[in-house]
């Protein structure tokens, strides 16, 4: 499969900050977009990207490809993702353990799954098919976690591991994600690391969460709306122990 190397420290381009970089050229070791943002068959938002693309190495980050849907793969969207890779050739291609497709409609969110042998033979073919159809290997996200479905067979660290295993699969490691679910549904995110295979893991996130309360429960929300979380920054620090220096 096609790999590009990339290393060191990216950011998340959003769209009002696509002028300023395109002007200044800052000191960013390279760019994560969703991929959803740039599927249109042209427009300035992805002629401004296929000009930064000359000197910034690009991620492609998914967030509807709903790879847990029991309902199979939307072709059409896996055509549309396709042409985007084709077209801007980025280093990284990435997208959550989720679903948000049912009967045809997007759920606007990214749900979780039972994790499950039953839900890992989906997402083992779902993730395959979308390897093949894209002729590189795909990372998948671990989700920021709210609920536990009773029938889970096992832990998420081990659904992913697996998924990698029986697919050749990378992993995106969301550190933050791991600090919410731990936080939100019990855990340790130090066994959680050392249940990934360091080999695996392509790619590193980091990003700010919201803390509420229900009614006297204190609730993470990964809002991507505040600062890096100190016990996040911790946390970074010792999954570069574990995995080496992957791109963040």
């Amino acid at each position: 499969m096609q790999t590009t190397a990339v290393a060191g420290s990216g950011i998340g381009l959003r769209a009002p900050h696509v002028d300023e970089i395109v002007a200044t050229r800052p000191a960013v070791d390279w760019l994560e977009v969703h991929a959803e943002n740039y599927m249109m068959a042209g427009g300035p938002a992805l002629r401004a990207l296929e000009r930064l693309r000359h000197d910034y190495p690009l991620s492609i980050h998914g967030v509807g490809l709903s790879l847990g849907s029991a309902d199979g793969l939307d072709v059409a969207h896996l055509e549309r993702l396709a042409r985007l890779v084709d077209r801007l050739e980025p280093a990284l291609v990435s997208e959550h353990l989720s679903w948000s497709i049912v009967d045809g409609a997007y759920l606007n969110h990214l749900l979780p799954l039972p994790y499950t042998d039953e839900t890992l033979a989906i997402v083992s073919a779902h993730v395959a098919r979308v390897q093949d159809r894209l002729g590189r290997r795909l990372l998948v996200e671990n989700p920021s976690g709210y609920l536990r479905f009773a029938g889970a067979e096992m832990p998420e660290a081990e659904f992913l591991a697996t998924l990698a295993r029986r697919t050749g699969c990378g992993l995106l490691c969301d550190v933050n994600n791991i600090h919410v679910t731990c936080a939100n549904l019990g855990g340790d995110p130090d066994a959680y690391l050392a249940a990934l295979p360091p080999a695996a893991v392509g790619e590193i996130h980091l990003a700010g969460h919201a803390v509420n309360d229900a009614d006297g429960h204190e609730i993470l929300i990964d809002d991507h709306g505040s600062p890096v979380a100190p016990a996040v920054w911790s946390l970074y620090e010792r999954a570069l122990e574990r995995f080496g220096p992957a791109p963040a």
